[in-house]
């Protein structure tokens, strides 16, 4: 794994028969997960005839903060019919840089998409959980910073299923849970 990797909060780093628990994660079930946002750490092992490195999340030092057309990436924290609220972890396309803490954003109604605003439902849009790539519009007040998905590359980029499971992008409006065969709507993000 490189070691610019950039994890956030519940990403599954793989499974524990190949990865060793460490600073910044913790175990579910049989697979390694991020416990905060940072850089992935791989290093060897220190128990002699084992193989498996250690992962550990790297959190930064110096703080950094989101700027008026700057991409993000979040996690939604909650969601009204009006707005979704996030917590940025990162700055930057593929998330480069981590913030040292989240920082509270909103994403309103009329930002989610440039067509068909007024039949925008932020629920078939975004849910709690997901992580959505967005761009700053407005620093806001002394709350939230204000975000747009309303590019084709912004939008939801990572999600879970209703069943917990690990969803796939199956068009610009919905994922697919490949366990149950769910589909759910999403404000899906074109890969960058």
């Amino acid at each position: 794994m490189s070691s610019t990797t950039v994890a956030l909060p519940g990403q599954d780093l793989g499974p524990t028969a190949s990865n060793n628990v460490g600073a910044g994660t913790h175990i579910q079930g049989d697979h390694l997960f991020a416990s905060v946002a940072g850089q992935i750490i791989s290093t060897p092992s220190t128990t002699k005839g084992s193989k498996t490195p250690t992962l550990s999340i790297l959190r930064p030092s110096s703080a950094t903060l989101p700027e008026v057309g700057t991409t993000i990436l979040g996690k939604i924290t909650r969601t009204n019919p009006r707005q979704a609220n996030i917590s940025i972890l990162a700055i930057g396309n593929t998330g480069e840089r981590v913030c040292g803490e989240p920082f509270p954003a909103l994403i309103q109604q009329q930002d989610i998409r440039a067509t068909e605003i007024d039949k925008v439902k932020v629920t078939e849009s975004f849910r709690v959980g997901d992580v959505v790539r967005a761009v700053v519009i407005s620093l806001g007040d002394e709350r939230s910073y204000y975000l747009s998905t309303a590019k084709n590359e912004l939008g939801v980029v990572m999600a879970v299923s209703e069943g917990g499971h690990q969803m796939y992008p199956l068009s610009w409006k919905e994922f697919h849970d490949p366990v149950t065969g769910a589909k759910e709507l999403r404000k899906v993000a074109k890969p960058v």
